[in-house]
C-alpha cells in the first residue's frame, strides 16, 4: 500500500514530548469526571467500605497491567497513532483502520462531545445560561425538534478553543493540558490533605459483615465503572511521535502517570469513606460535591465544582491533543482522508486532522446524539482492547528478531491479567447491552468497504 510521502522536515511532527509531558499526558487523559461520581455507583452494588476500596485496587492493578502492556508495544512501534500501529502489524492493516475508523465516528470524537458537555453541566452551576437545562434554540424540524441548550453552546466553546490552541504548535497543546492537569491534581492533592485533617464525620468500619447476596456478580459491576474510570491511560501511546527518546519516556510516562492515577483514586475513595456512610454514598449522584460539602460544608462543596471544572476542561484538553494522531497516520497509510496526511508546515501540528475531529465533535454536540452512539461503540472499544493487550503475544511470535527496548515486566503474567480482565469486560458489556453491543459492532464493520475504498484509492 502506497503511503503519502513526506515532502520535508517540516511535514513532520515535532518531538517534543519528555517524560513529564508523558506521564502527565496519561493523568489529564484519565481525570476527568468519573472519580467524582463512580463510587456512588459501586456502593450501590457493594455497600461495604472494604469492598469498595478493593474493586479500585483491582481496577487499577488491572489498569497498571495494561499500562506495563501498552508499554513495550508503544517502544515498539514509537509513532504517532498509537493502537492504530500496534493492531495494523499484528493482524493487518484493516484492522488497524477498523480501530481509527471507530474512533474518528464515535469512541474519541463521541468521548470529546461526552466531556465538552459535562463541561458545561458543570460550568453552568457557576454560569447557569450555560446549564444543559437552558434552551437556547429550538428548531422544529419535521416531526423531529431540535434544541440546543447552553450547556452544548459551552461544549463547542471549549472544544473550539482547545482545539485551536493545539492547533498552534505541541508547546502550545502540551503546555496548556500540563498546567491543566497540575491544577487538578494540585486541588484534587489540597482536598485530600485537608479532608485527613478535620475530623471525619464517619468511622470506617472496614470489617463490617459482608453483604448477602451475589457478592462475585457484585463485585464485576462494580469492577466496569471503576475500570471505565480508569479509561484513557493508554493516550500518551498516540503522541509517541512526538517524544523525544519514545523508547524510554514512552514506557516511564505510561508507567509513572497510571501510579499516580491509581494512588489519588485510592486516596480519594478513603477520603468519600471517612465523610460518608456507605448508604449515603449509594443515594448521591455527585459524591465529590457531596462529601465536600459533608467535610467542609456548603463552601466547600462549591470548591469541589470548581475543581471538577478544571479536571473536566483538563480531560478534554489531553483527548483533543492525542486522538488526532491515528487519523494523521491512516492518511498517510493511504486509507483516510488524503488531506489529514499534512502536518502544518509552521506551526508542526497534525492541523487537518485536529479540525476534522473537532468539526465532527460538535456535530455530535449539537445534534444531542452522541450519548446513544457512544453507547453503542462501548463493546467494540472494549473488544479492541482486547485485541491491543493480545498483540504483545503475537507480535513477540510473529516478530522476535525485533529489538525490544522495553519488554512487559512480569511477562507473560502480567498482559495476561490485563487480558483476562478486558475479556471479563467484554463478556459483562455483552451480557448486560446485547442489542447495543451488536449494532456498535455492526457500526465499526460498515468501516470494511470504507476500507476497500480507501485502499483502491491508494492503488489508483
Amino acid at each position: 500500500m502506497p503511503e503519502v510521502p513526506a515532502a520535508d522536515s517540516s511535514s513532520e511532527l515535532v518531538r517534543g514530548l519528555g517524560t513529564w509531558d508523558a506521564a502527565l499526558l496519561t493523568i489529564g487523559a484519565v481525570l476527568g469526571t468519573g472519580i467524582f461520581i463512580t463510587t456512588a455507583d459501586i456502593a450501590r452494588v457493594l455497600p461495604h467500605p472494604a469492598l469498595i476500596l478493593l474493586v479500585w485496587l483491582a481496577g487499577g492493578l488491572l489498569t497498571l497491567a495494561g499500562a506495563l502492556t501498552y508499554a513495550e508495544l508503544g517502544a515498539l512501534y514509537p509513532h504517532a497513532g498509537g493502537m492504530y500501529h500496534y493492531l495494523k502489524e499484528a493482524y493487518g492493516p484493516l484492522w488497524g483502520f477498523l480501530y481509527g475508523w471507530a474512533c474518528f465516528l464515535v469512541i474519541m470524537s463521541g468521548g470529546i462531545a461526552a466531556l465538552a458537555v459535562a463541561f458545561g453541566e458543570y460550568l453552568g452551576s457557576f454560569l447557569p445560561f450555560f446549564s444543559t437545562g437552558h434552551v437556547v434554540l429550538e428548531q422544529a424540524l419535521g416531526g423531529f425538534v431540535w434544541r440546543v441548550s447552553g450547556g452544548q453552546l459551552a461544549a463547542t466553546g471549549a472544544i473550539l478553543a482547545l482545539t485551536a490552541v493545539n492547533y498552534l504548535g505541541l508547546r502550545q497543546g502540551a503546555g496548556v493540558q500540563n498546567v491543566l492537569t497540575v491544577l487538578k491534581v494540585g486541588s484534587i492533592g489540597l482536598f485530600v490533605a485537608l479532608g485527613f485533617l478535620v475530623r471525619a464525620p464517619v468511622e470506617v468500619e472496614m470489617a463490617a459483615a459482608l453483604p448477602a447476596g451475589g457478592l462475585l456478580a457484585a463485585f464485576g459491576v462494580g469492577m466496569i465503572a471503576a475500570l471505565w474510570t480508569y479509561d484513557g491511560w493508554y493516550g500518551a501511546t498516540f503522541s509517541a511521535g512526538e517524544m523525544r527518546d519514545p523508547k524510554r519516556n514512552l514506557p516511564l510516562g505510561l508507567i509513572w502517570g497510571t501510579l499516580a492515577i491509581v494512588t489519588l483514586y485510592m486516596l480519594l475513595n478513603v477520603l468519600y469513606l471517612r465523610a460518608l456512610p456507605v448508604a449515603a454514598m449509594a443515594q448521591t449522584s455527585r459524591i465529590g460535591e457531596t462529601a465536600a460539602v459533608a467535610l467542609f460544608g456548603a463552601a466547600g462543596g462549591r470548591l469541589l465544582s470548581a475543581a471538577v471544572l478544571v479536571s473536566t476542561f483538563g480531560c478534554l484538553a489531553a483527548t483533543i491533543l492525542y486522538s488526532p494522531r491515528i487519523y494523521l497516520a491512516m492518511a498517510r497509510d493511504g486509507v483516510f482522508f488524503r488531506s489529514l496526511a499534512a502536518v502544518h508546515p509552521r506551526h508542526r501540528t497534525p492541523g487537518r486532522s485536529l479540525w476534522a475531529q473537532s468539526g465532527w465533535a460538535i456535530v455530535l454536540t449539537l445534534s444531542g446524539t452522541y450519548e446513544q452512539i457512544y453507547t453503542y461503540v462501548v463493546f467494540a472499544a472494549v473488544l479492541f482492547h482486547v485485541a491491543t493487550g493480545a498483540a504483545v503475544f503475537v507480535l513477540r511470535r510473529k516478530r522476535p528478531e525485533m529489538v525490544r527496548p522495553y519488554r512487559t515486566w512480569g511477562y507473560p503474567w502480567v498482559p495476561a491479567l490485563f487480558l483476562l480482565g478486558s475479556v471479563l469486560l467484554v463478556a459483562n458489556t455483552l451480557s448486560e447491552k446485547p442489542v447495543e453491543s451488536l449494532l456498535g459492532l455492526g457500526l465499526v464493520f460498515l468501516g470494511v468497504p470504507a476500507f476497500a475504498f480507501w485502499r483502491r484509492r491508494a492503488a489508483a
